[in-house]
C-alpha cells in the first residue's frame, strides 16, 4: 500500500513539474540582455551568456502565453540578432548561428519527428532520388546559419537547422519521392503487331513527355514472347501511354498502311531529311495520301504510315538510299627530299639529281627504273587495272626507297586511313610540347628568374575527303599540314621559338591502286660549321683565328605527299585488301633489290669509258 501512494505522490509531482502555466508579459524598448534575465526566471532555466548581444526587444500580448513559449520568443530574436541557443546540459548556453553545429546540438535519430526551438542535427535518408540532386531543390529552405551536408554512399544528407525547418524539409522531400515513384506496366496487343506499335508509341512519347525530365522520361518495350507493349515511367504518364494502346490497339479499316524501314547502312535522321524534302515538293490530288514520315533513332529505323502504293514508292527511295557505301582506303607516303643529297647522287648514277626533289623528276627516275620482267602473281589479278599500273607503282615505290637508302630522302610518315565515300577523315601524328614565351626577373628570390611556357601540338595531319564517281574511280580532297619546331629560342637572350609549317590542299581524280605525287613545298635552311684542331682550337684569340675554319652551308628541302586511293565496295573486301597489300609489299622488296643492281651496272658503264681515257 505505502508503494502504490509512493508512486502516486510522485506522478503527481512529475505532472506538477512539466504542466505549462501561463504569464502575461508586454514590454517595449526592453534590453535584449535584460529580456535573457526575464526568460530564464520565468522559464526556470539557467543560460549561459559568453557573448554580448546588443539591441532591444519589443513584445505586445493581447492574451496570456506559455511559459514555454517564451523560449521560442527568446530564439527567435537572437537569430536577428546572429546567434541562438544550445542545450550544455542542465544549461542553455548562447551561441553564434553559424556555430551551432560545433557546441553539440542535439542529435535527434532518422525518422523521428523533431520538435522544440533550438537548432538540432538529423540525418535525412532520401530513397527515390539523387540526394545531390534532392539537396540542391532544398537547400533554400533552411535558415540562414544551417549547415546541410550529403553523403553519397548512404544517399543521406546530414542538416543542422531549427526544427520546424528540418519537418518542412523532411515533408517536401517524401513529396519529391512521391512523385518520382517509377511503375512498370504491362499492356497485352490483342488486335496490331507489337513491335510495329512500339515504335510509334515511341515517336509519339517523344513529342508528349519532355525527356530532357528524369521523372517525365517513358520507356517503351516490347516483348515479342507474350506481343505484349511494357511502359516504364511515373503513374500519370504510364496511364496516358495506357490510353493510346487502347485506342491503337483496334483493327482498322483504315486502307493506310503502316511501315517499318530498318536502316542497315544509312543514318536515320539523314534518310528522313531526304524523304522530307522530296515529298514536301510533291503535289497529291486528295491531301490524305501525303504520306507521314518520321524516323526512330533508337533502332535506326524510317516509319512510313500512308497509302500502300504510296508507301511502296518511298521503299524504293529507302532501298537506294540504304545500299551499301563505298569505302576508300588510302595509304600516305610523307617524305622530305634533300635536294644537295639527291644532286650528289644523280651524278653518281647518272641522273639529274636536282629534277628528283619535285614530282615530275621523280616520275622521271622511276621510269628508270621500270621495265622489270617480274611475274605478276595470281593473287593480284583484279588487284589494279592491268600489270602496268602495277609495274608503274612499283618503280615509283623503288625510287623513293633508293632516295632514302642514300640518305636523299627522309620517310616523314606512312599514315593509312579508312573513308567513308562523301564523309571526310583525318589522322593526327605529333606530339605537345612546351615552348619558352618569356621571363620574370624575381629579385626577392636572389635575383633568380621565372620562366612562362605554352602547350602547342606539333605533328602531322591529313585529312581526306573522297568522292567515289565509278567502281574504280575516286576524287580525293587532301589537305596535309606538317608542323615542327625549327628553334626553341632562348630565355635568357631573349630569343622567340620559331616554329615551321608546311601545308598541301588540293584535289586530284584517281583510279583503283593508281599513285599520285603532291609537291612543291620547298624549305631552305642555313647552318654554319665550325671546325678546329683539338687544342689548338681552344686557344683563345690564336686558336680561333689559326686553327678554326667556319663554314656556311645552304640545304633545300621539298615535301612530297604520295597518295594511293583503293576503292571498296563492300565490306567484307577490306580483309581480302591488306592481304594483297601484305603480298604488294614483299613484291616491292623482290622489285628493289632487281631495280637498285640495274643502276649500279648503268653506273658503272657510264665510269667504264672515263677510267679508259686515263
Amino acid at each position: 500500500m505505502r508503494f502504490i501512494k509512493a508512486i502516486f505522490l510522485t506522478v503527481v509531482f512529475v505532472l506538477s513539474l512539466s504542466a505549462r502555466e501561463e504569464v502575461n508579459v508586454n514590454f517595449s524598448n526592453l534590453e535584449i540582455g535584460d529580456f535573457i534575465k526575464l526568460v530564464s526566471k520565468i522559464t526556470n532555466k539557467n543560460i549561459l551568456v559568453n557573448n554580448k548581444v546588443s539591441g532591444t526587444v519589443d513584445f505586445i500580448s493581447a492574451t496570456p502565453i506559455y511559459d514555454d513559449e517564451l523560449m521560442s520568443i527568446l530564439v527567435s530574436v537572437l537569430e536577428s540578432k546572429g546567434f541562438t541557443l544550445v542545450e550544455d546540459g542542465s544549461l542553455y548556453e548562447i551561441v553564434r548561428a553559424s556555430d551551432a553545429a560545433q557546441h553539440n546540438a542535439r542529435v535527434v535519430r532518422p525518422e523521428v519527428r523533431v520538435g522544440g526551438s533550438l537548432m538540432v542535427t538529423q540525418a535525412i535518408v532520401v530513397k527515390g532520388e539523387n540526394v545531390d540532386v534532392v539537396a540542391a531543390k532544398i537547400r533554400y529552405l533552411i535558415s540562414k546559419n544551417a549547415k546541410l551536408m550529403t553523403m553519397k554512399e548512404s544517399n543521406t544528407m546530414l542538416i543542422t537547422d531549427y526544427p520546424k525547418n528540418i519537418e518542412t524539409i523532411k515533408q517536401v522531400i517524401g513529396d519529391i519521392d512521391t512523385n518520382s515513384a517509377m511503375i512498370v506496366k504491362i499492356v497485352p496487343i490483342k488486335n496490331t503487331e507489337g513491335k510495329k506499335l512500339q515504335a510509334k508509341l515511341a515517336d509519339i512519347s517523344k513529342s508528349i513527355f519532355n525527356e530532357k525530365i528524369d521523372t517525365e522520361a517513358v520507356k517503351i518495350i516490347h516483348d515479342e514472347s507474350t506481343n505484349s507493349i511494357i511502359v516504364v515511367g511515373n503513374q500519370k504518364n504510364v496511364k496516358k501511354v495506357q490510353e493510346l494502346i487502347g485506342r491503337l490497339d483496334v483493327e482498322s479499316n483504315n486502307a493506310n498502311s503502316l511501315q517499318l524501314f530498318t536502316l542497315k547502312n544509312s543514318d536515320a535522321k539523314t534518310v528522313l531529311a531526304t524523304l522530307n524534302d522530296i515529298v514536301s515538293k510533291q503535289t497529291f490530288l486528295d491531301p490524305a495520301m501525303k504520306p507521314n514520315i518520321s524516323s526512330n533513332e533508337e533502332i535506326n529505323a524510317i516509319i512510313v504510315v500512308g497509302d500502300p502504293q504510296v508507301v511502296k514508292s518511298i521503299k524504293t527511295l529507302v532501298d537506294e538510299l540504304d545500299k551499301e557505301k563505298y569505302q576508300v582506303y588510302v595509304q600516305a607516303r610523307i617524305i622530305n627530299i634533300y635536294k644537295k643529297n639527291a644532286l650528289d647522287l644523280g651524278i653518281k648514277y647518272g641522273f639529274d639529281g636536282a629534277a628528283v626533289s619535285s614530282s615530275g623528276g621523280l616520275y622521271s627516275l622511276s621510269t628508270s627504273l621500270g621495265g622489270s620482267s617480274m611475274p605478276l602473281s595470281e593473287k593480284l589479278y583484279g588487284f589494279v587495272s592491268t600489270p602496268a599500273d602495277l609495274g608503274r607503282a612499283f618503280a615509283l615505290g623503288a625510287a623513293i626507297d633508293f632516295l632514302e637508302k642514300n640518305d636523299a630522302s627522309k620517310s616523314i610518315s606512312n599514315p593509312s586511313i579508312l573513308c567513308v565515300n562523301n564523309k571526310e577523315s583525318s589522322i593526327y601524328v605529333g606530339q605537345t610540347i612546351s615552348i619558352s614565351t618569356g621571363s620574370i626577373s624575381n629579385s626577392t628570390l636572389g635575383g633568380g628568374l621565372t620562366s612562362s611556357y605554352k602547350r602547342e601540338d606539333v605533328g602531322l595531319t591529313l585529312k581526306i575527303k573522297p568522292r567515289v564517281s565509278e567502281k574504280d574511280k575516286v576524287t580525293l580532297e587532301v589537305e596535309t599540314v606538317l608542323e615542327n619546331v625549327d628553334s626553341y629560342g632562348n630565355v635568357l637572350t631573349g630569343e622567340q621559338p620559331v616554329t615551321s609549317k608546311q601545308e598541301v590542299k588540293t584535289q586530284t581524280i584517281l583510279r583503283h591502286g593508281e599513285s599520285v605525287i603532291i609537291g612543291g613545298l620547298v624549305k631552305n635552311t642555313t647552318s654554319n660549321k665550325v671546325d678546329k684542331i683539338p687544342l689548338l682550337g681552344d686557344i683563345p684569340l690564336i686558336g680561333e683565328y689559326l686553327f678554326t675554319s667556319t663554314s656556311k652551308s645552304d640545304e633545300e628541302t621539298n615535301l612530297v605527299v604520295v597518295l594511293t586511293p583503293y576503292v571498296i565496295d563492300k565490306s567484307s573486301q577490306l580483309s581480302k585488301l591488306q592481304e594483297e597489300l601484305g603480298l604488294v609489299a614483299k613484291l616491292q622488296q623482290d622489285y628493289n633489290i632487281e631495280a637498285f643492281e640495274k643502276l649500279e651496272k648503268n653506273a658503272k658503264k657510264k665510269q667504264q669509258p672515263s677510267e679508259a681515257k686515263e
